[in-house]
Protein backbone atom coordinates (compact mmCIF):
# COMPACT_ATOMS: atom_id res chain seq x y z
CA UNK A 1 0.00 0.00 0.00
CA UNK A 2 1.08 3.57 -0.64
CA UNK A 3 -0.85 6.98 -0.23
CA UNK A 4 -0.49 10.09 -1.58
CA UNK A 5 -2.11 13.26 -2.96
CA UNK A 6 -4.66 12.55 -6.17
CA UNK A 7 -3.24 15.60 -8.38
CA UNK A 8 -6.65 16.22 -9.82
CA UNK A 9 -5.15 16.67 -13.35
CA UNK A 10 -7.65 15.38 -16.48
CA UNK A 11 -7.22 12.70 -17.74
CA UNK A 12 -7.95 9.03 -16.88
CA UNK A 13 -8.49 8.65 -13.57
CA UNK A 14 -6.72 4.74 -13.52
CA UNK A 15 -3.31 6.27 -13.72
CA UNK A 16 -1.37 7.29 -10.52
CA UNK A 17 -2.19 10.54 -10.62
CA UNK A 18 1.29 11.07 -8.37
CA UNK A 19 3.25 13.57 -9.61
CA UNK A 20 7.10 12.07 -9.10
CA UNK A 21 7.94 14.79 -6.50
CA UNK A 22 5.06 14.38 -4.63
CA UNK A 23 6.01 13.13 -1.18
CA UNK A 24 4.14 9.70 0.46
CA UNK A 25 1.29 10.14 2.99
CA UNK A 26 2.52 8.55 6.44
CA UNK A 27 0.11 5.79 7.81
CA UNK A 28 0.03 8.27 11.05
CA UNK A 29 -1.76 10.65 9.31
CA UNK A 30 -4.02 8.00 7.08
CA UNK A 31 -5.13 6.96 11.31
CA UNK A 32 -6.59 10.16 11.52
CA UNK A 33 -8.57 10.01 9.01
CA UNK A 34 -9.89 6.73 10.19
CA UNK A 35 -8.56 4.45 7.84
CA UNK A 36 -6.88 1.08 8.69
CA UNK A 37 -4.65 -1.01 6.85
CA UNK A 38 -2.37 -3.88 7.16
CA UNK A 39 -0.77 -6.63 4.56
CA UNK A 40 -1.87 -10.59 4.74
CA UNK A 41 0.02 -12.21 2.05
CA UNK A 42 -2.46 -14.36 -0.50
CA UNK A 43 -2.41 -18.22 0.45
CA UNK A 44 -1.41 -19.73 -2.83
CA UNK A 45 -4.11 -22.81 -3.25
CA UNK A 46 -6.40 -22.50 -0.58
CA UNK A 47 -8.69 -19.41 -1.94
CA UNK A 48 -8.74 -16.13 -0.38
CA UNK A 49 -9.08 -16.92 3.44
CA UNK A 50 -5.82 -17.69 6.05
CA UNK A 51 -5.61 -17.69 10.04
CA UNK A 52 -4.75 -14.60 10.24
CA UNK A 53 -7.57 -12.78 7.75
CA UNK A 54 -9.86 -15.12 9.60
CA UNK A 55 -8.66 -13.98 13.30
CA UNK A 56 -9.08 -10.45 11.80
CA UNK A 57 -12.64 -11.11 11.02
CA UNK A 58 -13.61 -12.72 14.44
CA UNK A 59 -12.09 -9.57 16.09
CA UNK A 60 -13.91 -7.23 14.11
CA UNK A 61 -17.51 -9.28 14.02
CA UNK A 62 -17.62 -9.80 10.35
CA UNK A 63 -19.85 -12.67 9.49
CA UNK A 64 -20.07 -12.54 6.21
CA UNK A 65 -17.79 -12.25 3.02
CA UNK A 66 -17.88 -12.89 -0.78
CA UNK A 67 -15.63 -11.92 -3.64
CA UNK A 68 -16.13 -9.75 -5.94
CA UNK A 69 -14.20 -9.46 -9.26
CA UNK A 70 -13.76 -6.29 -11.12
CA UNK A 71 -12.88 -6.45 -15.08
CA UNK A 72 -13.83 -6.11 -18.56
CA UNK A 73 -13.73 -9.96 -18.84
CA UNK A 74 -16.14 -10.57 -15.83
CA UNK A 75 -18.41 -7.57 -16.38
CA UNK A 76 -18.83 -6.95 -19.76
CA UNK A 77 -20.67 -4.44 -21.74
CA UNK A 78 -21.14 -3.02 -17.94
CA UNK A 79 -18.00 -2.45 -16.98
CA UNK A 80 -17.65 1.18 -17.84
CA UNK A 81 -21.11 1.89 -16.22
CA UNK A 82 -19.91 0.11 -12.80
CA UNK A 83 -16.75 1.80 -12.97
CA UNK A 84 -18.30 4.83 -13.41
CA UNK A 85 -20.51 4.87 -9.95
CA UNK A 86 -17.42 3.17 -8.07
CA UNK A 87 -15.78 6.89 -8.82
CA UNK A 88 -18.63 8.63 -8.04
CA UNK A 89 -17.68 10.37 -4.32
CA UNK A 90 -20.10 8.10 -2.43
CA UNK A 91 -20.24 7.08 1.68
CA UNK A 92 -21.50 4.42 3.20
CA UNK A 93 -23.48 3.37 6.76
CA UNK A 94 -21.21 0.94 7.25
CA UNK A 95 -17.04 -0.01 7.25
CA UNK A 96 -15.83 -0.90 3.81
CA UNK A 97 -13.48 -3.78 4.52
CA UNK A 98 -11.47 -4.63 1.14
CA UNK A 99 -8.90 -7.68 0.81
CA UNK A 100 -7.31 -7.98 -2.41
CA UNK A 101 -6.42 -11.11 -3.52
CA UNK A 102 -5.06 -10.00 -7.44
CA UNK A 103 -4.68 -7.17 -9.39
CA UNK A 104 -4.79 -3.83 -8.38
CA UNK A 105 -6.91 -0.36 -7.80
CA UNK A 106 -7.14 2.90 -6.16
CA UNK A 107 -9.54 3.94 -3.24
CA UNK A 108 -9.50 8.02 -2.79
CA UNK A 109 -10.42 9.32 0.51
CA UNK A 110 -11.13 12.88 1.55
CA UNK A 111 -8.54 14.48 3.64
CA UNK A 112 -9.60 16.53 6.87
CA UNK A 113 -11.48 19.33 5.10
CA UNK A 114 -13.30 17.41 2.47
CA UNK A 115 -11.60 19.16 -0.29
CA UNK A 116 -8.63 17.28 -1.65
CA UNK A 117 -8.16 13.81 -2.25
CA UNK A 118 -6.08 11.58 -0.71
CA UNK A 119 -5.27 8.47 -2.99
CA UNK A 120 -4.35 5.20 -1.47
CA UNK A 121 -2.77 2.06 -4.20
CA UNK A 122 -3.98 -1.52 -2.83
CA UNK A 123 -2.20 -4.29 -4.54
CA UNK A 124 -2.77 -7.95 -4.21
CA UNK A 125 -2.18 -8.75 0.11
CA UNK A 126 -3.06 -5.35 1.04
CA UNK A 127 -6.44 -4.96 3.25
CA UNK A 128 -8.05 -2.15 4.14
CA UNK A 129 -11.28 -0.43 5.86
CA UNK A 130 -12.81 2.40 5.38
CA UNK A 131 -14.81 3.86 8.55
CA UNK A 132 -18.50 4.77 8.15
CA UNK A 133 -18.92 8.47 7.09
CA UNK A 134 -15.88 9.22 4.84
CA UNK A 135 -16.05 10.44 1.53
CA UNK A 136 -14.37 8.41 -0.92
CA UNK A 137 -14.66 6.73 -4.45
CA UNK A 138 -12.71 3.52 -6.03
CA UNK A 139 -10.95 2.95 -9.83
CA UNK A 140 -9.36 -0.10 -10.97
CA UNK A 141 -5.56 1.15 -12.44
CA UNK A 142 -4.59 0.64 -16.10
CA UNK A 143 -4.93 -3.00 -16.09
CA UNK A 144 -8.43 -3.07 -15.56
CA UNK A 145 -8.51 -5.61 -13.02
CA UNK A 146 -8.80 -6.12 -9.54
CA UNK A 147 -10.29 -9.30 -7.33
CA UNK A 148 -10.85 -8.60 -3.85
CA UNK A 149 -12.98 -10.13 -0.72
CA UNK A 150 -15.21 -8.47 0.82
CA UNK A 151 -16.25 -8.93 4.44
CA UNK A 152 -19.52 -7.69 6.49
CA UNK A 153 -20.60 -7.73 9.31
CA UNK A 154 -24.31 -8.51 8.70
CA UNK A 155 -25.74 -9.65 5.18
CA UNK A 156 -23.36 -8.58 1.86
CA UNK A 157 -24.65 -5.22 0.84
CA UNK A 158 -23.29 -2.42 -1.02
CA UNK A 159 -25.50 1.07 -0.35
CA UNK A 160 -23.64 4.09 -1.75
CA UNK A 161 -24.93 7.68 -0.21
CA UNK A 162 -23.78 10.69 -3.17
CA UNK A 163 -22.28 13.24 -1.42
CA UNK A 164 -24.85 16.11 -1.12
CA UNK A 165 -27.19 18.10 1.31
CA UNK A 166 -28.41 14.92 2.63
CA UNK A 167 -25.15 12.69 3.40
CA UNK A 168 -23.65 15.89 5.05
CA UNK A 169 -26.90 15.69 7.93
CA UNK A 170 -26.83 11.66 8.19
CA UNK A 171 -25.92 10.91 11.55
CA UNK A 172 -23.14 8.53 10.15
CA UNK A 173 -21.48 11.10 8.78
CA UNK A 174 -21.65 13.50 11.39
CA UNK A 175 -20.02 11.11 13.98
CA UNK A 176 -17.25 10.06 11.41
CA UNK A 177 -16.79 14.07 11.27
CA UNK A 178 -16.95 14.45 14.72
CA UNK A 179 -14.15 11.46 15.66
CA UNK A 180 -11.40 12.78 12.94
CA UNK A 181 -11.91 16.19 14.36
CA UNK A 182 -11.10 14.51 17.68
CA UNK A 183 -8.44 12.53 15.65
CA UNK A 184 -6.87 15.99 14.22
CA UNK A 185 -6.55 17.26 17.90
CA UNK A 186 -4.60 13.88 19.25
CA UNK A 187 -8.11 12.79 21.37
CA UNK A 188 -9.96 9.88 22.02
CA UNK A 189 -7.95 6.04 20.83
CA UNK A 190 -7.41 4.86 17.49
CA UNK A 191 -8.86 2.13 16.33
CA UNK A 192 -6.58 -1.29 15.61
CA UNK A 193 -6.45 -4.23 13.14
CA UNK A 194 -4.73 -7.27 14.45
CA UNK A 195 -3.28 -10.11 12.42
CA UNK A 196 -1.65 -9.81 9.08
CA UNK A 197 1.93 -8.97 8.58
CA UNK A 198 1.99 -6.30 11.31
CA UNK A 199 -0.69 -3.24 11.97
CA UNK A 200 -0.16 -0.11 9.30
CA UNK A 201 -2.22 1.98 10.97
Amino acid sequence: MKAYYYDDAPGDPRLPHHPPSAPAIPPSHLTTLGLLHTHIPVPPRSGPSSPALDALARARGYLHRDVVTVSRAAMGAAYEAKIAAFFAEHMHEDEEIRYVVGGAGYFDVREVGDARWVRVRLEEGDLLVLPAGIYHRFTTDEGDYVQALRLFREAPRWTPLGRGEETEGNAVRRGYVEGRERAVRGEGKSDELVGGEGVVV
